[in-house]
């Protein structure tokens, strides 16, 4: 994880500039969203990611599909998953990993951990930038619906995590990047 965060930060860092500019062109506010999420043994973080939401009347509530808040560059950022390269620096801080569970906030979570037996084993690991549900070919929502679904695939991977199935998550999410199929 640090080999590969300093890389891709040194690769993506002259990017940062133009990225900053093309969202602060889309929409006023920051370049960087932050929010406070669950990481490894319940510890909360602040993650960072750029901002691909509008924040005039943003409520925070978890974005939908057609979410208006998007802006079009932030559509963009989001289907190509560069919003997330900002969480190089929680991995370089060892928040996070490159594949694990992805995190969710703390109200989401305890929730979802009051409704759904296990849910809180998927925080015996890091929290990832991608993991097994997020290259499944579903989306699924914070909701408790879909949780169970996502949780299965996080149970999965806490059961058989290796180098094997971390390069798996890694080549697929590279391909997801690829073919544009970001949320």
């Amino acid at each position: 994880d640090l080999v590969l965060s300093i890389l891709a930060l040194l690769v993506t860092a002259p990017l940062w500039p133009l990225f900053a500019l093309a969202i602060k062109l889309g929409s006023p506010g920051p370049v960087f969203f932050t929010q406070t999420r669950v990481g490894r043994f319940g510890v909360p973080f602040r993650i960072f990611k750029f901002r691909t939401m509008r924040t005039d009347r943003n409520d925070q509530s978890p974005t939908a599909v057609g979410d208006a808040r998007i802006t079009a560059f932030g559509g963009f950022m989001r289907s190509t998953r560069i919003d997330e390269i900002p969480q190089v620096l929680n991995i370089l801080r060892g928040e996070m990993s490159f594949i694990g569970p992805r995190p969710e906030r703390p109200d989401i979570a305890e929730e979802l951990a009051k409704a759904i037996p296990y849910y809180r084993q998927r925080h015996l690991v890091k929290p990832g930038i991608s993991g097994w549900d997020q290259v499944s070919g579903e989306y699924h929502s914070p909701s408790i619906e879909d949780t169970y679904k996502k949780l299965q695939y996080d149970l999965y991977y806490l059961k058989n995590m290796s180098l094997f199935v971390d390069l798996s998550i890694f080549f697929k999410t590279i391909m997801t990047v690829l073919q544009r199929e970001g949320r």
